[in-house]
Order: C-alpha cells, then sequence, then structure tokens
C-alpha cells in the first residue's frame, strides 16, 4: 500500500449548514441607496441638461456658421456677446474670453 492509496481514500468531512430561504439582506440596502443617488443626480442634471442642451442647439444651428450672436445670463451678471466656440468648460467668445458653462443659467440667440 502507498501513501498516495490513503490520501486519495480519506475525504475531510466538513460541516455546513443547508440555506433554505432567500437571503436578500443587501439588496434592499442597495436598491433603497441606489433610487436616491438617482433622484439626486436627476434634480442636478435638469439645468446642467438644459443648459447643455441649448449651447448644442446653437452650434448646430443653421444660423451658426463662424460664430453667433447670444444673451447669456451667467449668475451674478448678464453678457451679450458672440462666440465662436466650445471646448469641455468654456465657451470661447470673439475677444478671446472664457465664459465657464457652469456659470451659465441661460443662453439663447440675441434678437
Amino acid at each position: 500500500m502507498y501513501w498516495g492509496d490513503l490520501v486519495e481514500n480519506k475525504k475531510p468531512k466538513i460541516f455546513a449548514n443547508k440555506i433554505e430561504k432567500d437571503i436578500k439582506n443587501n439588496e434592499k440596502y442597495f436598491y433603497s441607496n441606489m433610487e436616491e443617488k438617482q433622484e439626486n443626480l436627476e434634480e442636478h442634471n435638469k439645468t446642467e441638461k438644459n443648459v447643455s442642451q441649448k449651447i448644442n442647439d446653437i452650434f448646430s444651428s443653421t444660423r451658426y456658421v463662424y460664430k453667433a450672436d447670444v444673451d447669456i445670463k451667467l449668475k451674478d451678471s448678464e453678457l451679450k456677446t458672440k462666440i465662436i466656440g466650445k471646448n469641455k468648460t468654456h465657451l470661447i467668445t470673439i475677444d478671446n474670453e472664457l465664459i465657464p458653462i457652469s456659470d451659465i443659467e441661460d443662453i439663447k440667440f440675441s434678437n
């Protein structure tokens, strides 16, 4: 008889309780936390989305060729300017000024 034969025949006995019910103890916490975050995210994105959509509409408009005459309402003031471009965080005016998009409350074409 070899040592390998003794080891193969002996299997360790491990005791484990059988779980006979569905366990969902973390599921409720996870989903409730996600719902709160989703609501907060939706509220935060309402104004951001509207301003971003308006800026994208201006740049994709047929009235925009090189520059767009716009009225911009900022948190603390209002501007009438011509915008020529944008990057991720700022609008670029014809005077080479940068206007932070996060400060913009409303934007529309000038009449």
